[in-house]
């Protein structure tokens, strides 16, 4: 460790070989005992308390970790650093939650709607090449009464008395720290700011109506089983004009009978007799756009991969396709007809291969041919 460096496990004193939970039980109890509203007489207590928020904030990265155990320096990260340079109160709104030692808490005014989420399920092709498919989910809209205040007809919602607008109220407790002030949700107003005196018969003053939407969703050429799209605002709206939440529509891909997608990538299987495979032959094969002939070189092997460049899939929202890699697969045939196994054998004679012996009743047929 450099001369003059805080030791930043003796700063939370545990050992060197502390875990990551013991780092964090550590900095708790520190924080808990060095915050200087819990030692208001104490002039050093901040100055100690930001050395704790600076250690942890070395000791809970593991690369920072690594780079301070090996070279007895934290890369420069002081207390300008550390992820709590908010102030104190961030600290222990991590510590203890939101709204501690009078912090900020969530801004007044109507709540934000709720994410929703959908399923797609699309044809193999509508997901390569692209679509529009229909969505239906349950959801809350604006009340049309009211248009989304929650206030019946001729009458507006009013400030808040408890927190004359602002959606928060102040407490102040005695706990083992000493006096805590504490900032929370108004709980006459529900942390909006305002109230309502009438509200709507409809949406009796929430604003919002639950009922079923259908939205048409874009669905760019080249998306994959499994992956997700965001639709902004097409959420439920949130009570009393609230923005609305995201539409988050998941999407499932059908198989393809022939095809197999990998990545931006098809694969399929051409199955070739024997005879193809070793004289060569032009054959179809299934593409996305339909067959299409390709060339079996004679002599071709089972395993060999033909690849047809730009018959894959669409890169998303980019430029090119994919390639369809064709795996040659050489039938073999379980039994042959005896005038073609004649025949295979008198290959194997003229090839100078030794092969199985022939069935009984192959053996006279055999000998004949090979006079």
């Amino acid at each position: 460790m450099a001369q003059g460096q805080q030791d930043h496990y003796a700063t939370l004193g545990i050992s060197r070989g502390a875990t990551a939970e013991e780092i964090k039980r550590a900095y708790r109890r520190r924080a808990r005992e060095l915050h200087p509203d819990a030692n208001p007489d104490d002039p050093t207590a901040e100055a100690r308390f930001k050395e704790v928020a600076r250690a942890y904030a070395v000791l809970s990265d593991p690369v920072r970790r690594r780079n301070y155990d090996a070279y007895g320096v934290d890369d420069g990260s002081g207390p300008q650093a550390s992820p709590f340079d908010g102030g104190l109160g961030d600290v222990f709104s991590m510590l203890f939650g939101q709204g501690f030692g009078g912090g900020p808490g969530r801004p007044a005014g109507p709540p934000a709607g709720a994410d929703l989420e959908a399923r797609v399920d699309l044809a193999f092709e509508d997901a390569v090449f692209g679509t529009e498919a229909p969505v239906t989910v349950r959801t809350a809209v604006s009340c049309d009464d009211c248009a989304g205040t929650g206030a019946a007809a001729g009458t507006s919602a009013s400030v808040c008395g408890d927190c004359g607008g602002s959606g928060q109220v102040r407490r102040v407790r005695q706990s083992m720290l000493g006096q805590m002030v504490t900032t929370g949700a108004c709980g006459r107003c529900g942390g909006v700011g305002q109230v309502i005196d009438h509200p709507c018969g409809s949406c009796r003053g929430d604003g919002r109506q639950v009922m079923e939407r259908t939205y048409t969703v874009d669905i760019p050429a080249g998306i994959d089983d499994g992956q997700t799209l965001r639709l902004p605002g097409r959420g439920a709206v949130g009570p009393r004009g609230g923005r609305p939440g995201d539409l988050y529509v998941h999407v499932a891909v059908r198989p393809h009978e022939h095809l197999v997608r990998d990545g931006y990538d098809l694969h399929t299987d051409l199955h070739v007799a024997v005879t193809q495979a070793l004289l060569g032959a032009t054959l179809p094969v299934v593409t996305l756009e339909g067959t299409e002939d390709v060339d079996v070189a004679p002599g071709t092997t089972s395993g060999t991969v033909l690849v047809l460049s730009q018959r894959g899939v669409p890169h998303v929202e980019g430029r090119g396709r994919g390639s369809l890699r064709v795996r040659v697969v050489i039938d073999i045939p379980d039994r042959l007809p005896d005038d073609q196994e004649v025949l295979v054998r008198q290959l194997a004679d003229l090839r100078g291969e030794e092969v199985a012996e022939p069935r009984a009743g192959l053996l006279s047929r055999l000998r004949s041919a090979l006079r």
